[in-house]
């Protein structure tokens, strides 16, 4: 079986992760599987760079301009939308004639136009797409938040500047009617809560929507020595420490300003510094991931280390491993990959209940769910989560039986080979 895994990057982004752990994964499972991106970052093997790198980038640069002129020349939707109206056509390439599947991922930023998702749809190969956001399944956005639209048809967009009946998502949202109707088309969700999300849309109609969760490699995300990772990375190495990292730690979806409430309760300020290694309030945030608005760390009440970015998966399970809570402050996540990922670390999972991480966690079992957004509830499965005391081999079984390579493997196998015999 071969199969063409696409996505617009090879590793940077929740998507490009996942994307690259399921080629891998599917590789060694004897199916060759390949993955065509627009920005290739490593030297593997089984990593096509899509050979039309001007085309590419004056596709990013067309649709970006054509958002910012229906924005009024205003920045405001800039990021959050993508209208696909320019890309490369990939059907012409080697590796896509090849294939017995397609296997599209986060597709965006220039790399496919909805004409050339309809031409993979008309394509005949059965089509798979993973719903790492919604933009799939609604119209411009990748989070819809509390819109629902596109239940019934995308229109008067929150995220566009002006927002009118028959603006750019209500334009998109027919390309998309079109691209998707009578298609051989199967829409994976990485947990329940987006299968739930993405069943109310008027796009899905008739195509089935499976729940097939992220690839957690558990070779590589492990418990480890926690003195030995703590003196390596500059952590008190008798203080709680949370843990908390996100691709943009600074992005007001991520919650890092409900975390540092939650953190405030914790705190006694009045505590002082002792001669056994603690901080001033016994209490650690080790943070990773990029930030471009520095301003927000100025507000954290206890000590923090901060990483900055971390792309190497050694270096993020030893970060993990200093840590005895990890903390997704989310108003959403698709799947919880940080929370997957350090909980295979030994480290104790606490977030909000909404989203994904619902698929994750058993309240109070392996972890705490906190009510959305109480800042005090958070406050309070950080205190229980401190005190749980939950066996680390325990946590990283139940991420490997869930979540492994092999289980999800075998997974996306069983779908590939269920819609190939429709044929």
């Amino acid at each position: 079986m071969h199969v063409l895994v696409i996505n617009t990057s090879e590793s940077t982004g929740g998507a490009a992760i996942a994307a690259s752990r399921l080629v891998d994964a599917l590789n060694h499972h004897g199916v060759k599987a390949r993955m065509l991106v627009r920005d290739k970052q490593t030297e593997r093997v089984t990593t096509i760079a899509i050979p039309a790198r001007l085309r590419l980038r004056a596709a990013f640069l067309w649709e970006r301009l054509c958002i910012w002129t229906a924005n009024r020349f205003r920045r405001k939707g800039l990021w959050a939308v993508d209208i696909a109206n320019a890309g490369v056509d990939v059907t012409t390439l080697p590796e896509f004639r090849e294939a017995d599947v397609i296997h599209l991922n986060w597709v965006n930023q220039g790399l496919l136009s909805m004409s050339q998702i309809e031409r993979i749809l008309r394509s005949g190969k059965p089509v798979v797409w993973t719903l790492h956001d919604f933009w799939p399944v609604t119209s411009i956005c990748h989070h819809p938040a509390d819109c629902t639209s596109d239940a019934e048809h995308c229109h008067t967009c929150p995220q566009l500047v002006a927002p009118h009946s028959r603006d750019l998502s209500w334009r998109v949202f027919e390309r998309k009617l079109k691209a998707y109707d009578g298609a051989p088309l199967t829409f994976v969700a990485v947990s329940q809560w987006v299968r739930q999300r993405a069943l109310r849309s008027a796009l899905v109609g008739k195509h089935a929507v499976e729940v097939i969760p992220n690839i957690i490699p558990t070779a590589l995300f492990h418990p480890e020595d926690k003195q030995q990772a703590r003196a390596q990375l500059g952590v008190p190495a008798h203080d709680r420490v949370v843990v908390f990292g996100a691709a943009r730690i600074d992005q007001p979806l991520k919650g890092l300003n409900l975390l540092i409430q939650a953190l405030r309760l914790l705190v006694d300020d009045s505590q002082a510094a002792t001669a056994d290694g603690k901080s001033a309030s016994g209490l650690t945030l080790l943070l990773f991931g990029g930030c471009k608005d520095h301003s927000v760390l100025s507000d954290i009440p206890c000590h923090y280390v901060y990483t900055g970015p971390v792309s190497d998966g050694s270096a993020l399970s030893r970060l993990y491993a200093a840590a005895d809570v990890v903390v997704s402050a989310s108003a959403f996540e698709t799947f919880g990959l940080t929370l997957a990922e350090a909980m295979a670390c030994g480290c104790t999972p606490v977030s909000f209940d909404r989203g994904g991480q619902t698929d994750i966690i058993s309240h109070r079992e392996n972890g705490y769910l906190a009510h959305y957004p109480d800042t005090d509830d958070l406050a309070a499965g950080l205190k229980w989560a401190f005190e749980a005391d939950l066996s680390s081999d325990a946590l990283h079984h139940s991420v490997a039986s869930r979540f492994g390579e092999d289980a999800i493997a075998r997974r996306h196998l069983d779908l590939y080979e269920r819609l190939l015999q429709r044929r």
